[in-house]
């Protein structure tokens, strides 16, 4: 399974990164380098996470990361990484930015 970031989810990271970062580089850089673990792990069980309720699509799913969903879709032999949010944003289907 080949998996590819969205400039979104990149961006997503980055910001998730510097927010933490404020007050703890060390705790910043545990936070990102898990959820890039975590994402590592799909490309060996892509079907780990749920179906997003708010998009109803089987082949979107979500795997959970300390207070952050990694919001991902199957297609094929490709894992498209879509956004790394956090678990109280409200999150709507047009949120999702398919690239």
């Amino acid at each position: 399974m080949v998996i590819v970031w969205s400039k979104p989810a990149r961006e997503d990271l980055h910001s998730i990164h510097q927010f933490i970062a404020r007050d703890s580089k060390l705790y910043a850089n545990r936070v990102t380098q898990d959820i890039l673990a975590k994402v590592d792990v799909l490309a060996i069980m892509p079907k780990l996470g749920r179906t997003v309720s708010e998009i109803g699509e089987e082949n979107v799913r979500e795997i959970g990361v300390y207070s952050y969903r990694i919001l991902y879709e199957i297609i094929g032999e490709t894992l498209y990484i879509h956004g790394v949010i956090h678990k109280r944003r409200d999150f709507k289907q047009e949120d999702l930015q398919r690239e």
